[in-house]
C-alpha cells in the first residue's frame, strides 16, 4: 500500500480537480493536506505551475504545493518562482503487533463513533475547528475516534481510519495539563489494537517535523520514519 494513498484516504479533501498533471485538492478550510495540489504526472516545466496556481484561486485557496522527497526537480523550480518550504512532514509507521502489546486499562481509552462534544472540545482548543473536523467524517473506510481519560477526566482525543492493511492516526491531541503522565502511549496502544481488531496490519501517523514531542513518541513506539514531504508557499 502506498502510504501516500492511505494519507489521501483517510485525511480526504472534499473533492479532486485535474488540471493537466496536477491534482488540486478542494479543501473547504480543512488545513494544508486537503488544499494543496500535488504533481501527478512527470516533473513539468514553469509553464504548467501557474495552470495549478489559478485552479486553486478559482476555489479560494492559497497557492500551495504538496512536495514528495522524489520531486526534488519541481521543487527547486518552485524555489526558483519565490516559493517557501513550510510545514516539513515526517511520515511513521510499524506492524499493529509492535505496539498492541498491552491493552490499556480499561477506563483509560475508548472508541467512540460518532465523535463526543468533550473530544470536538478538545481540538477546538487545539486549533482543529468545524472545517477539520468534517475531514474526519468525509473519510469512508473503516474508521473510529478515541477518547482518552486520565485522573477521571478528559485528557486526550484522535481519530483514526484505515484503507487496505493500513490504519493512520491523525489530530492526535492530549490537554497540556495531562501530558508527560504517558497518555499518549496508552492512547497509541489503543489505536493499533483498534487496528488490530479491524483485521489492520500496519499502524501509521504523519507528524510535522517541528512537533519534537510527538516525533520522540512515535520513535519511542519503535515506529519506522519510512518516508516525509513538505509544502510551498509564496512568501507574502
Amino acid at each position: 500500500m502506498d502510504i501516500f494513498d492511505v494519507i489521501e484516504a483517510t485525511w480526504p479533501a472534499a473533492r479532486h480537480i485535474r488540471r493537466g498533471d496536477w491534482k488540486i485538492r478542494d479543501g473547504q478550510g480543512g488545513g494544508k493536506r486537503v488544499s494543496s495540489a500535488e504533481l501527478v504526472g512527470e516533473d513539468p516545466d514553469k509553464s504548467t505551475i501557474p495552470d495549478a496556481e489559478a485552479a486553486m484561486a478559482e476555489l479560494g485557496q492559497t497557492a500551495l504545493f504538496m512536495i514528495r522527497p522524489e520531486q526534488s526537480e519541481l521543487d527547486a523550480q518552485l524555489a526558483s518562482l519565490g516559493y517557501d518550504i513550510i510545514d516539513p512532514v515526517n511520515i511513521y509507521c510499524a506492524p499493529v503487533q509492535d505496539i498492541a502489546t498491552q491493552r490499556p486499562p480499561k477506563v483509560m481509552m475508548f472508541s467512540v463513533w460518532p465523535r463526543l462534544a468533550i473530544q470536538d472540545e478538545i481540538w477546538r482548543k487545539a486549533g482543529i475547528g468545524p472545517e477539520r473536523l468534517a475531514v474526519m467524517d468525509r473519510a469512508s473506510g473503516p474508521k473510529t475516534t478515541i477518547l482518552g481519560r486520565f485522573n477521571d477526566q478528559p485528557a486526550a482525543t484522535a481519530f483514526i481510519a484505515a484503507k487496505g492493511d493500513t490504519a493512520m492516526l491523525h489530530a492526535l491531541e492530549v490537554l497540556p495539563h495531562q501530558r508527560q503522565q504517558g497518555v499518549g502511549v496508552q492512547l497509541m496502544r489503543h489505536a493499533a489494537f483498534w487496528a488490530q481488531d479491524n483485521g489492520i496490519k500496519m499502524l501509521s501517523v504523519v507528524c510535522v517535523k517541528t512537533n519534537t514531542g510527538a516525533n520522540r513518541l512515535y520513535s519511542s513506539l519503535g515506529m519506522t520514519l519510512i518516508s516525509s514531504y513538505h509544502y510551498r508557499i509564496k512568501k507574502g
